[in-house]
C-alpha cells in the first residue's frame, strides 16, 4: 500500500484520520476514483463531502461502503441487486430472509449461466475433437459457426 495516501487533516477522538481524498479512497477500498464516482452517481454511497477547494472527502463509513460494493460486484451481483442489498445493510430492522431471497435468486442465476457455459465448453470440446488440425482446409469449427440457422421450413 502507498504511504503517501493523502488525508484530510480531519481527524477522530481516538486519533485516528476520518477523512480520505479519492485517491486514497480508491487505494484503501480497491475501488477505482472512476468507479467511485460513479457509485456516487447511482447513489450507492452518499455525495461526497467537499473541502473549501471542491476536492471531494470521503469517511471511514465511505469506505466500508465501497468494499461492500466491491465485494458484492465480486460475487456477480447487479447494481440493482447491490442497491437492494446496501440498503437493507444500512437497514438495522432489515429481515434476513429478504437478505436470503435475494442471495437465492442470484445463486440460480448463476447455475444457468454456468449450465449455459458448460453447454457451449462441451459444443466447443466436441468439434475441436473432431478437428484435424493439419494442413487440411477442412475444419468442422468453422463448418460449424458457419452454418445456417435452421429455419424450420421446408
Amino acid at each position: 500500500m502507498n504511504r503517501n495516501i493523502h488525508r484530510s487533516r480531519t481527524r477522530t477522538s481516538d486519533g485516528h484520520k476520518s477523512h480520505f481524498n479519492i485517491g486514497a479512497a480508491a487505494e484503501l477500498s480497491g475501488v477505482t476514483p472512476k468507479m467511485i464516482r460513479h457509485y456516487e452517481s447511482l447513489g450507492l454511497i452518499p455525495k461526497a463531502a467537499r473541502t473549501a477547494s471542491d476536492y471531494r472527502v470521503y469517511s471511514a463509513n465511505d469506505l466500508h461502503s465501497l468494499r461492500f460494493i466491491k465485494r458484492a460486484r465480486h460475487l456477480g451481483f447487479s447494481i440493482a441487486e447491490i442497491k437492494t442489498l446496501v440498503s437493507l445493510w444500512r437497514n438495522q430492522r432489515r429481515s434476513s430472509g429478504e437478505v436470503k431471497r435475494l442471495a437465492l435468486k442470484h445463486v440460480r442465476e448463476l447455475d444457468d449461466k454456468i449450465a449455459a457455459l458448460q453447454g457451449m465448453r462441451d459444443t466447443l470440446t466436441q468439434l475441436v475433437d473432431h478437428c484435424h488440425g493439419d494442413e487440411r482446409p477442412e475444419c468442422p469449427i468453422l463448418e460449424d459457426l458457419g452454418r445456417l440457422p435452421s429455419t424450420g421450413a421446408a
